[in-house]
């Protein structure tokens, strides 16, 4: 039993940080073994593979933000993780199109510069 009251409140805001850090590093196992898994059952499907990845991705960045994991183990993780998916042979296809967006030059009054 706690002896002051901010041994007390001590003590209830640890057991609440214990819970919340283990809601975590749980999510976090989960979403690593699953990635794993996807990574050695699926053969040619990117899709599952990515979506995996990206979810991994959003797990580990909030674990990292909420002082769970440290930054640079999160960024390890993404990481090692994302070489494995290269070496996998999953390559995510882009289709942006590449545009060069040509920016108009003003003078100080404002108006554009016939140039």
């Amino acid at each position: 039993m706690a002896n002051t009251k901010s041994a007390a409140k001590a003590a209830r805001s640890s057991i609440k940080k214990k819970e919340n850090n283990l809601f975590w590093k749980r999510r976090i196992k989960a979403i690593l073994k699953s990635l794993n898994k996807t990574l050695e059952t699926e053969g040619g499907n990117t899709d599952i593979i990515f979506e995996k990845q990206s979810a991994m991705q959003k797990v580990l960045d909030k674990a990292a933000k909420q002082n769970v994991l440290h930054k640079n183990k999160a960024n390890r993780l993404k990481s090692r993780f994302a070489k494995k998916v290269a070496a996998h042979g999953a390559t995510k296809s882009t289709s942006k199109s590449t545009k060069s967006s040509a920016k108009s030059t003003t003078t100080k009054g404002g108006d554009k510069a016939d140039a």
